[in-house]
């Protein structure tokens, strides 16, 4: 056992299995259509909730659907969705958070307040109000979460723009005649790229987490789309009958779990006094 544990505490190993699974997940979504071994709309009510088999490796749900085919084709939706939401927070914060930094005063007081506002409300709940005045679909429930996200960028983005945009290599770019917009994307973003792209892979399992649980209340896919978390809705309604909803948590735990162990070895890599550790 104590092998084991010291095994799994090597330096960089999580971070390694964490981009394993990352990485196996993306090609499955890449290649779907070759891997999958029955449509995933077709009905057999003839074989109703049939149980994982040699025919059926995930077993079928209650329309007699392939489970199997189903996970790996709504790999698609949801790592898209994550993937979207991530990059839309991603974009607008840093852009938000970097305007508020560098003006400084009464734009920044305006602005952050702003982003507060936002994070006041909890962030599940927020997403389900916006979702649901939006409408139930796919769109508007990645919108709803680049909404309620963005401002852990920028807050992020505004406390290094701070500390850096008095630097020395800052201050020399401006006595040079740079432009207001070249020393913030091209001398001060490029020094805090780091601790945002360990924030955007962390947020990764998070967003594709929060998309199911949205899916799962109705607010994301609409059926007969393949969604990890509309499958897991599906499977509650029927526990007995395990393998519905089973292995698509499954999946959505894997995905989560490597996107955070990624995060997590990033983060050891770019913190100057964690490598030094």
């Amino acid at each position: 056992m104590r092998t084991i544990v010291s095994f799994l505490r090597q330096k960089g190993f999580l971070f390694k299995l964490g981009l394993v699974i990352c990485l196996v997940w993306f090609l499955v979504a890449l290649f779907a259509p070759f891997i999958t071994t029955h449509s995933v709309t077709a009905q057999n009510l003839s074989i109703r909730y049939e149980s994982p088999s040699a025919s059926h490796f995930f077993g079928t749900d209650e329309l007699g659907r392939d489970v199997f085919s189903r996970v790996i084709v709504g790999s698609r939706i949801s790592l898209t969705a994550g993937i979207i939401t991530v990059v839309c927070a991603f974009a607008f914060g840093i852009l938000y958070g970097g305007i508020a930094g560098y003006k400084g005063g009464y734009v920044d007081e305006v602005m952050m307040r702003f982003s507060e506002l936002i994070m006041a409300f909890p962030p599940l709940i927020l997403a389900m109000v916006i979702a649901a005045a939006l409408g139930p679909s796919i769109l508007n429930s990645v919108l709803a979460m680049a909404i309620i996200w963005w401002p852990n960028y920028a807050r992020l983005m505004r406390s290094m723009v701070i500390s850096l945009k008095e630097s020395e290599y800052v201050t020399a770019s401006r006595v040079m005649g740079a432009s207001h917009i070249r020393v913030l994307f091209f001398e001060i973003l490029p020094n805090c790229f780091g601790p945002l792209l360990v924030m955007a892979t962390l947020d990764l399992g998070n967003a594709i987490l929060m998309f199911s649980g949205l899916s799962f209340l109705g607010l994301g896919t609409q059926p007969p789309t393949p969604e990890w978390g509309s499958m897991v809705s599906g499977g509650a309604k029927v526990i007995q009958n395990w393998w519905v909803s089973t292995f698509p948590g499954l999946a959505i735990f894997s995905v989560s779990v490597g996107a955070n162990f990624v995060g997590d070895g990033l983060r050891d890599f770019l913190d100057p006094k964690l490598k030094k550790e």
